[in-house]
């Protein structure tokens, strides 16, 4: 039962990453993803690979039920989860000019 119980915390905290990711930004400048940010992503995908990982392992007899079901969940988690950490690294989206990305033209 640990299966479902990882795909299910793994679902929760991509859900939190997504809440809180607009942590980026205060007053238009650009802040960097925040602390909480990097532990729901990286925590998040290491639930996720934890699952499928566990589901692997488990006896034949056992892959079914909530398991399977679990393990077909946790792979599209695991791909989102993926790409959450990537945007974690990813340049400033706004180009470094804060809301707009814009440099000014006249001081």
């Amino acid at each position: 039962m640990l299966v479902p119980l990882l795909t299910a915390l793994s679902a929760g905290l991509l859900a939190a990453h997504l809440a809180w990711s607009t942590d980026t930004f205060q007053n238009c400048h650009y802040l960097g993803p925040s602390t909480r940010m990097y532990v729901t992503a990286w925590t998040g995908l290491a639930c996720a690979l934890g699952a499928l990982l566990l589901f692997a392992t488990l006896p034949r007899t056992e892959r079914r039920g909530p398991a399977l079901v679990s393990a077909v969940l946790a792979t599209p988690l695991t791909l989102l989860l993926l790409m959450t950490v990537y945007w974690l690294y990813a340049p400033d989206p706004s180009g470094g000019d804060d809301c707009a990305g814009l440099h000014l033209i006249v001081p």
